[in-house]
């Protein structure tokens, strides 16, 4: 079965605060991703307790080379994600 390069896996490897005004949007990096600057899509995690978290990748940017992904719930350093380009 042919791998779908719209979907890989990787770890959280920072975060920062972008804005909190209206609402708070933050920045991750993640050790690998398939995003690319004006891709969106949902990254997935699993809780501790089992429950499985999405959190929409709502832009990316490119910092100097570091390809940051904001969202609007972060997610903490060293949490196990897949990614999901939608678009």
């Amino acid at each position: 079965m042919p791998r779908d390069p719209n979907s890989f896996t990787a770890v959280v490897t920072d975060i920062r605060l972008e804005s909190r005004d209206p609402t708070a949007r933050w920045q991750m990096t993640l050790d690998r991703t398939n995003f690319t600057p004006g891709s969106t899509g949902i990254l997935e995690a699993t809780s501790r307790s089992g429950t499985r978290i999405e959190v929409p990748v709502l832009s990316v940017l490119d910092d100097a080379g570091d390809i940051w992904h904001v969202v609007e719930k972060p997610l903490a350093a060293g949490t196990d994600v897949v990614g999901r380009i939608i678009r």
